[in-house]
C-alpha cells in the first residue's frame, strides 16, 4: 500500500505520495537522493519533493493509504455540484465537476477514466459524449474574470442548460447560441 497525503484545495481533494520510510521510496526516481534524515517527504507529482511537516501546511487533512490509482473518489477530488461552482466539466445530465483554471485536462483525465474508460483521448472523449466545459475567459485587458462555455460539438442538453441558468450563464453569447440551435431537440 502506498501512503498518500491529501490536501483540500477550493475545487477538491488533491493528494501527494507520502513517504516516510526508506523503503516507500523505491522504485521512485528519488531513492537515491532523499536520506533517512529527510524524512517524512511528500512527492509533489511534478519531479519534485519537500519535507512534510503537518503544523505548516494549512491545506493538509489526512495521510491516508490505498492502491487505486487515483485514493480519493472522483466526488472528492472535484467537487461535484458544489455551490460555489466557477469553471469546470457539465456532464450531460447536468451534473458539475469543478477544477480551478488550469485543471481541465487533469479532472477530464479523470471523468473519461470513469465515465469513458476505454479512450486514450480524455477531453475529445468528453466532448464527444456531451459533457462542456466551463473555462476562465480572461484576455488579460479585462477588468474581471468571465467564463467561456465551450461544447466540442455545439450542443448541449436540456439539463446542461438548465445548470447554465441556475450558474448564472445563461446570457453568455456562446450559450444563447448553443440553446438556439438546441432547444427544438429537448
Amino acid at each position: 500500500m502506498k501512503k498518500y497525503a491529501i490536501y483540500k484545495g477550493e475545487n477538491g481533494y488533491y493528494f501527494y505520495r507520502y513517504c516516510d520510510t526508506m523503503a516507500s521510496l523505491e522504485g521512485s526516481s528519488f531513492e537515491d537522493i532523499i536520506t533517512e534524515d529527510r524524512l517524512p517527504v511528500v512527492l509533489d507529482g511534478k519531479g519534485g519533493y519537500y519535507h512534510f511537516d503537518p503544523k505548516d501546511d494549512f491545506a493538509f487533512v489526512e495521510i491516508i493509504e490505498s492502491d487505486e490509482e487515483y485514493p480519493l473518489p472522483l466526488e472528492k477530488m472535484f467537487f461535484k455540484n458544489h455551490k460555489d461552482f466557477k469553471l469546470g466539466w457539465i456532464s450531460p445530465d447536468g451534473d458539475t465537476y469543478s477544477c480551478d483554471y488550469y485543471g481541465h485536462t487533469k479532472a477530464a483525465v479523470a471523468l473519461a477514466k470513469k465515465f469513458c474508460p476505454e479512450t486514450k483521448y480524455y477531453e475529445r472523449a468528453l466532448g464527444r459524449a456531451g459533457w462542456i466545459k466551463v473555462i476562465d475567459s480572461w484576455d488579460g485587458t479585462q477588468r474581471t474574470h468571465g467564463q467561456f462555455v465551450y461544447s466540442m460539438s455545439g450542443n448541449i442538453t436540456n439539463r446542461q442548460a438548465d445548470k447554465l441558468f441556475d450558474l448564472g450563464l445563461y446570457e453568455n453569447p456562446e450559450v444563447k447560441k448553443m440553446i438556439e440551435d438546441c432547444q427544438n431537440f429537448w
